[in-house]
């Protein structure tokens, strides 16, 4: 038995922030009802990778039924009304106060439902101060400072994924599950609230903690990590990048005695501790490179491996495809082809291995919906 199974989930998503959260509770065995415009969730159009469809949508939608419904007709208001009824979970990231306005506010929906769990997600939350901001992940990035510290010394960069929005399903999923817990236990619902950017903020922590009281935030350091060194990516005469990370004085010792096999640079006044390293970030590495520029990338690795020094390879997406440690799974697209995807990143190791339900077609699952939770078969 799945750990969710049972538990119906009512959600008003679009993108990618609420489906991933929902995807999530879709595979613990929750029964999630995805409400979509006519037009379906705009994901659904977001390019067409997936054997013709959304490589976004495919991927955070399996296991979903989807219905189309206009809830400001009052037919389709009614039916809503009938399913969160039943709900344990509703969740929505439409636009801030769009819900309230169609009567489906959370403040209402609580009062009447005691026992339910609502999760709005939002771009920037509710305040006034930020009122008609639309809070999309790249924008979120840029507003947040993420954008500010990414990407090289002569260029801002985007984090390479939607890192706003998945942090914030993650963290809604997380929210959730507290919930359902607290519900288990007491009968009591919840409200509960998550924003982009407050996602994005909790994450810049350490870069702000360090420009309201230390010497500064960060500067963009490309593949270097801006706090410890050495931690960055280092090429071969192959032209090959190698990133090496050193986390104690142990690690340099060693990386210097056994891999550079100069142990006299580890002792050099410069280098003896971290904060030296890091001060002297430049004039190290021009060492590290005098030894490392003589070696290829699987002799410099080899060494790397021997020595106990943790080490990557700065690969390209088509390596990821080809990674011995990528797990993957089966899914349907709505068409009915079949992808091969990521596995969920959590394992049940005493479960077997499923392929996932499928990805719905837009209001696949309509009629049905509105036969089970017709008003009148309610009230009968």
């Amino acid at each position: 038995m799945k750990p969710l199974e049972g538990c119906l989930v009512i959600a008003i998503e679009q993108a990618v922030a609420a489906p991933l959260c929902t995807a999530r509770l879709a595979e613990a065995g929750a029964r999630v009802i995805k409400i979509e415009r006519p037009e379906g969730d705009f994901a659904r159009g977001y390019d067409t990778a997936a054997n013709g469809e959304s490589s976004y949508f495919i991927w955070i939608n399996q296991g979903k039924e989807s219905a189309v419904l206009n809830f400001k007709e009052p037919g389709d208001a009614a039916l809503l009304e009938a399913m969160i009824a039943q709900a344990d979970v509703v969740i929505q990231n439409l636009a801030p106060g769009a819900l309230t306005r169609a009567g489906f506010g959370s403040e209402r929906l609580r009062k009447d439902y005691p026992g339910l769990i609502t999760c709005d997600i939002s771009g920037y939350g509710e305040s006034e101060a930020m009122e008609g901001m639309k809070g999309y992940d790249l924008l979120v990035q840029a507003e947040s400072g993420l954008v500010g510290i990414s990407g090289g010394p002569g260029e801002v960069g985007r984090i390479g994924v939607s890192v706003c929005d998945v942090g914030t399903g993650m963290t809604a999923h997380a929210a959730i599950l507290e919930a359902l817990y607290r519900k288990a236990r007491t009968g009591e619902g919840a409200a509960l609230k998550l924003s982009l950017f407050d996602m994005a903020a909790e994450w810049m922590t350490v870069p702000l903690i360090h420009s309201d009281f230390g010497a500064g935030a960060p500067t963009r350091q490309g593949l270097r990590h801006p706090s410890i060194a050495p931690y960055g990516a280092y090429r071969t005469k192959d032209g090959i990048d190698t990133l090496i990370s050193i986390q104690n004085e142990r690690e340099w010792h060693r990386l210097c005695a056994q891999v550079f096999l100069c142990p006299e640079m580890a002792t050099d006044p410069r280098y003896e501790n971290n904060s030296l390293r890091v001060t002297n970030r430049n004039a190290m590495d021009a060492d590290i490179l005098a030894v490392v520029g003589k070696l290829t990338a699987d002799e410099f690795r080899s060494r790397l491996l021997e020595a106990g020094i943790a080490f990557a390879g700065v690969n390209s997406v088509e390596q990821l495809s080809a990674h011995r440690a990528l797990r993957r799974r089966s899914v349907a697209t709505c068409e009915g082809t079949r992808i091969d995807l990521p596995a969920p990143p959590v394992q049940w190791v005493e479960d077997s291995v499923e392929d996932a339900a499928g990805t719905p077609r837009i209001g696949a699952h309509t009629n049905a919906l509105r036969a089970e939770f017709s008003p009148a078969r309610q009230e009968g």
